[in-house]
């Protein structure tokens, strides 16, 4: 017996040493191929980049994975412990590898020869994660075990577990567990039930096979598996256990909570910082840039966008159905022809046409049709069901029925063409048919008819005091098409140019007072034959006016008179003041009436000037980024129209003294403080009015639908290009600047739209029928001042210094001492106001017109 124990302790003692220097002899074949486990002290997840609001609502995220990273005490305890019944119940009692399941596994391989178990820990686990693949191989089991060890002398266990909850791959690019709430059930981490964690939790072993949304009946008896594990470990009670055993199927596919739709401004952000980080290090990098742009102006500029091209649209006329689904001869149709529809079909749709051979289709196969149908901006599709005498029956995607009643139809004329509608329709069968697939838009709380707008537009709003974007729409719909015309697309931009022309005149000794001859201009041009007839529109003239008046009802042979006194180059290059680009600026006549493209962007910039007194900001929409780790590794540092001011603000609201954590810079002065003020004057006209000396009444500027706004410090230009193909507005208060823009795209950029527009063939068209920058762009622009107004500033601007107010007689522009309604009051730059009176004959004294038409 002594014999066999002896015998039995050698054996033992040299299977040990054998185990031993095998597991050495392994490390040494291996150790070169194992990578080093430091990483971890200072590991970074890919967590993608989101965007957000100056008021802190998210408004896109970006990057292949969706990670919330979480520290462990942010973990609830419930999940930490599903995860640890299910996965390694033994995780703080092992030293990286669990001898228990190591010998379970054994056993498992002895009795059936294969790898079923595979014994991994947590922490093997997350060396796999971490440095391996999946690869089900000795070797890689073998490497695996060794970094565990590794990690284990390295990290502590909580440091482990933290990492591995915040590594999983969990499904539908959800990394980590606080991702996966949010994907599976778009709630935060701490606010889902048990049988939602035990979800989760049992998704490390299989997120594809195991997953809720596409595989709820396995994912139920996984939940079931962790509950089970949960009730065995006394995590949980038998109450809870079948609480929780018994619950439904809840999960489904949530996307990124957006709070704010910008989608637009969201690429425009992607761009910058992919310039910026490179791909990889923008998407993944976990960064959170925040934006200068404010929610609610944003919601507004977008829902004024989308109702100003509504309203054209209608006034314009309906274009008929996006397709006839049921109700047309098939029978009759080519297999490319497009069943009635301002579009092909693709080859499902064709099908059931075919199929139900002009019969209305089942219920499931219309929710079906209407769910396969791109969504572009509000726009709702539905499928005509019943016309009735002045109201619709419809099905809405959902599978729900609605009315549409009389009030949200009777818009729709026939559209004939850009310039003709159909009459008025009188039922509701002169406009729709049973089968048709339409489209609808909320309004007040209803359903109204609509189509996709004709023409595209942008909005942007713009701080005039230091560039800070506070607004900036490029389209009807990022979907439809992502070319973002507030910042890309160069537009003729009409009549806006003309304050700057008229504000050179004002540098050049002209005053709001001086008198130019409103009167029509023809040139011959020898070279071309014919000659050149710049017109007023409406072609309205008025002999003698003066520039305030000239500026206001946006007189085009002022302008044209103004550019050929003042010298066409001289008056480009002052133009360059405003930050346009010098080659961009033509250099002809033609430049007085915009001939010019510009963006909204750059109109928006440019006014931006006489809003804050003279100087040139820079337009920018990053305020700052932080870094996964709430560092803030960039600060906006912009040029402000008066940094002095800035410092004296801080300095007020945190002690004298008190160093600003950015510089305040100083924006350049660009043209002087009074010509800024007199062009703002003679815009405010624009809005406002003036009273007229001929017939004792007052006159409109082409702004004076923005009187609505009821505010009397508003200041803005109509812009309408000569074939009526843009239509602009661009209006500023000292606290906000904003433009909007109304045309058609240009066809290389039209053809990148959706085949749901049926407007392809019309992307060249003018902007017609009674149409302008007063009656297009200006109700837009009112619409999103509405509740811009409530977030800027909006005082009256201050007089600057070197300036004077003088009582004038409105025909000649001279002194009077009358006070009746042919006199008024005029600013002027110290020195230039008139010294001389006027005949007081209720005529005015003789006016001499040089050759120009300029009076002198």
């Amino acid at each position: 017996m002594i014999r066999f124990l002896k015998y039995a302790v050698i054996s033992l003692v040299i299977l040990t040493l054998l185990g031993a220097g095998a597991v050495a002899g392994l490390y040494w074949y291996v150790k070169d191929e194992l990578p080093s486990v430091e990483t971890l002290r200072d590991v970074r997840f890919q967590t993608p980049m989101q965007v957000y609001s100056a008021d802190g609502k998210l408004i896109s995220q970006f990057g292949e994975q969706r990670r919330i990273p979480l520290k462990l005490d942010e973990v609830p305890q419930p999940m930490i412990d599903a995860i640890l019944a299910t996965e390694d119940s033994r995780f703080y009692s092992h030293r990286g590898i669990d001898p228990i399941g190591v010998a379970r596994a054994f056993r498992v391989l002895v009795t059936t020869g294969e790898i079923r178990e595979g014994a991994s820990t947590i922490t093997m686990q997350l060396a796999r994660n971490f440095f391996l693949t999946r690869e089900r191989a000795w070797m890689r089991k073998i490497k695996e075990a060794f970094i565990a060890l590794h990690i284990e002398e390295l990290l502590s266990k909580d440091e482990i577990l933290e990492l591995y909850l915040n590594k999983l791959e969990l499904g539908h690019r959800a990394f980590g567990v606080g991702a996966a709430a949010q994907v599976y059930y778009g709630r935060d981490i701490h606010e889902l039930t048990l049988a939602e964690i035990a979800t989760i939790a049992g998704l490390p072993q299989g997120p594809s096979i195991l997953n809720p949304i596409s595989n709820p009946q396995a994912s139920v008896q996984r939940r079931r598996i962790v509950l089970g594990r949960m009730l065995d470990e006394g995590y949980i009670n038998r109450a809870e256990y079948d609480a929780a055993f018994n619950a439904p199927v809840t999960a489904r596919y949530h996307t990124a909570e957006i709070e704010v739709s910008a989608p637009y401004l969201a690429e425009m952000v992607r761009l910058s910082m992919v310039e910026r980080f490179g791909v990889d290090e923008a998407y993944n990098g976990g960064y959170k840039v925040f934006t200068t742009v404010h929610s609610e102006q944003q919601l507004a500029a977008q829902r004024a966008l989308r109702e100003n091209l509504h309203a054209y649209d209608e006034r314009h006329g309906y274009r008929g159905p996006e397709r006839r689904l049921w109700g047309i001869d098939v029978q009759r149709l080519s297999a490319t022809e497009t069943f009635g529809a301002q579009h092909p079909a693709d080859e499902a749709t064709a099908e059931l046409i075919r199929r139900y051979q002009g019969q209305a289709w089942s219920q499931a196969d219309v929710i079906a049709y209407l769910n396969r149908q791109p969504r572009i901006a509000q726009l709702q599709p539905a499928v005509v069901l019943a016309v009735h005498e002045q109201s619709v029956e419809v099905m809405t995607r959902t599978g729900e029925a609605q009315t549409l009643p009389w009030e949200q139809l009777d818009w729709a004329r026939r559209y004939i063409d850009a310039e003709r509608q159909g009459r008025a329709p009188q039922t509701a069968g002169e406009i729709l048919q049973i089968g048709d697939h339409i489209l609808l838009r909320p309004v007040d709380n209803q359903w109204r008819l609509a189509q996709i707008p004709g023409p595209g537009s942008a909005v942007v709003g713009l701080n005039p005091q230091n560039g800070a974007i506070e607004s900036v729409v490029g389209g009807y719909s990022f979907n439809l098409n992502q070319y973002n015309r507030a910042t890309q697309a160069k537009r003729q931009v009409g009549s806006t140019i003309k304050p700057f022309i008229f504000a050179y005149a004002l540098e050049r000794n002209f005053t709001l007072a001086s008198l130019v001859n409103d009167a029509p201009i023809t040139q011959w041009n020898p070279s071309a034959g014919s000659a050149w007839r710049p017109r007023n529109s409406p072609e309205v003239y008025d002999g003698p006016i003066r520039l305030r008046e000239a500026l206001a009802r946006s007189k085009n042979v002022v302008s044209v008179r103004l550019i050929r006194e003042l010298g066409v180059n001289e008056t480009a290059d002052y133009m360059a003041n405003f930050g346009f680009m010098n080659d961009e600026i033509p250099r002809n006549e033609s430049l007085s009436l915009g001939s010019a493209s510009f963006t909204p962007m750059e109109i928006a910039r440019g006014y931006a000037v006489f809003a804050n007194g003279g100087h040139l900001i820079d337009p920018f929409f990053i305020e700052r980024i932080e870094d996964a780790d709430g560092n803030i590794v960039f600060q906006a540092e912009p040029r402000y129209a008066c940094a002095s001011c800035m410092y004296e603000s801080y300095q007020q609201e945190h002690g004298e003294g008190a160093a600003p954590s950015r510089p305040f810079r100083q924006a350049p002065q660009v043209i002087s403080e009074q010509v800024a003020f007199l062009v703002t004057e003679g815009l405010q006209s624009a809005v406002w009015g003036g009273g007229s000396w001929a017939h004792n009444t007052g006159w409109n500027g082409t702004g004076w639908r923005a009187q609505s706004l009821r505010n009397r410090n508003l200041a803005g230009k109509t812009g309408t290009t000569n074939d009526v193909r843009d239509a602009w507005f661009a209006g500023y208060t000292s606290g906000i600047v904003a433009v909007t823009w109304v045309g058609f795209d240009n066809l290389e950029f039209a053809l990148g739209r959706s085949s749901l527009n049926a407007n392809l063939g019309r992307q060249r068209q003018p902007i017609v029928g009674s149409e302008a920058g007063g009656t297009t762009a200006l109700p837009g622009w009112i619409l999103y001042m509405e509740t811009a107004l409530q977030y800027s500033e909006s005082e009256p601007f201050e007089l600057p210094t070197n300036m004077v107010s003088v009582r004038i007689d409105q025909p000649s522009g001279r002194l009077t001492n009358r006070t009746d309604h042919t006199s008024m009051f005029e600013y002027f730059i110290r020195g230039t106001q008139p010294t001389d009176f006027a005949e007081q004959n209720g005529r005015g004294r003789q006016l001499f017109e040089d050759e120009e038409g300029l009076f002198r």
